[in-house]
């Protein structure tokens, strides 16, 4: 995902909306507190956003209100209120929500309950976003579900990423927390940045 900084300024003409909705859904927890980025500028202080991350929240936010209450929607996009959900494979396959193979690859590999508990879902539907993409191979996947099992008891409880990183056809799979800037060598690439939030965010939203 793009590091693009968009002005507060800028947000606002751009998508047509107030300061005083911005702040609304920013006290409703809609728009994470930690985008809201104080930068010096030659003006004073100023705040900036992930302009990609930020306009993806905004057009989600705008096109689920009129049907949605605030309280309702800050329901559905946090990640903590997704325990205890519950889905067969056969209404995941049915509606779409992951492909038969990464459920296969999955059950192979981790073993798989029907029905699936939420945390065992993401970690399909993150399989399943990276493959479906082109971003992973079948092996690459693989290694990332070890990672993803590793972690499953923290995941989604702070602001982790998910990393590919790739030098001389070897790839390596990393899950870190709160790190804005990734520097690699010259000779390493990073093909993958996931936030698992936004996962879960998106997760929640199809189902």
């Amino acid at each position: 995902m793009s590091n693009e900084l968009i002005s507060k300024k800028d947000l606002l003409d751009l998508t047509g909306i107030s300061y005083g909705q911005l702040y609304r859904w920013k006290r409703k927890n809609l728009i994470p507190e930690e985008w809201f980025i104080r930068k010096s500028t030659f003006t004073g202080q100023e705040t900036f956003f992930p302009k990609e991350k930020v306009l993806e929240r905004i057009d989600k936010i705008q096109s689920m209100k009129e049907t949605l209450s605030l309280d309702e929607l800050a329901e559905r996009l946090s990640p903590s209120s997704a325990a205890g959900m519950e889905f067969s494979k056969n209404e995941l396959l049915k509606r779409n929500i992951v492909t038969n193979t990464s459920l296969e690859l999955y059950g192979n590999e981790s073993g798989i309950s029907d029905p699936l508990p939420f945390d065992q879902l993401l970690e399909v539907f993150i399989l399943d976003k990276l493959l479906s993409s082109g971003d992973i191979s079948l092996d690459e996947g693989r290694m990332l579900l070890q990672v993803l099992k590793e972690a499953r008891s923290i995941l989604g409880k702070s602001k982790h990423e998910l990393l590919l990183i790739r030098k001389l056809g070897v790839t390596s799979c990393l899950l870190v927390n709160g790190a804005e800037n990734i520097i690699v060598d010259q000779g390493s690439k990073v093909t993958v940045r996931l936030s698992v939030r936004s996962c879960i965010e998106e997760l929640k939203t199809n189902l």
